[in-house]
């Protein structure tokens, strides 16, 4: 099963909001700094930050990793059809795809495909080898299409940290 909260996480008040607009510009802000620039005490910031952590409204501090520079320059998209839906079908192809070396990541997604499945290799042959081993012999696979990407294009933030105000006041000293 998906991770997902069975209540909906506290509403974020402008103290979480600007804190998590720092965080977002950058992951490595040391908590004294994010302290200073929101105006609140250190041990205040770093409770708020441990709440933002466990409560999975931020997932994760992490590199962004340049997968051409650690030998895995070919990426693509996977789609995947299957022949059935039964939630324990799911909920094993789930796990199984989550194991499968060299996927980034995996969306369960609705329409046609049943899931997307993001996926990097050393060369065209690892590529093909990865999807006939690992996502076309998934049990119930009806279908795989598969896509390269010749591009990523990053988008802005994709909400908003300082809610109607504007983004440049909540991140202000």
């Amino acid at each position: 099963m998906p991770r997902r909260p069975l209540l909906p996480p506290a509403p974020l008040d402008d103290v979480d909001r600007a804190i998590l607009a720092l965080l977002v510009d950058d992951g490595r802000m040391p908590n004294a700094e994010i302290a200073r620039r929101v105006g609140i005490p250190e041990s205040t910031c770093a409770g708020r930050v441990r709440s933002l952590l466990a409560s999975r409204t931020v997932r994760g501090i992490h590199a962004d990793v340049d997968l051409a520079s650690v030998g895995r320059p070919m990426e693509a998209m996977i789609a995947l059809q299957f022949t059935g839906h039964a939630r324990e079908a799911m909920d094993a192809v789930r796990a199984r795809i989550a194991e499968v070396p060299g996927v980034i990541a995996a969306y369960h997604v609705s329409g046609r495909t049943d899931f997307l499945v993001h996926v990097c290799a050393a060369s065209s042959d690892e590529l093909r080898d990865l999807v006939l081993d690992h996502l076309t012999s998934l049990a119930g696979v009806a279908h795989a299409e598969t896509s390269l990407i010749f591009e990523r294009i990053e988008g802005g933030h994709t909400w908003d940290p300082a809610g109607a105000r504007g983004r440049d006041r909540a991140r202000r000293p």
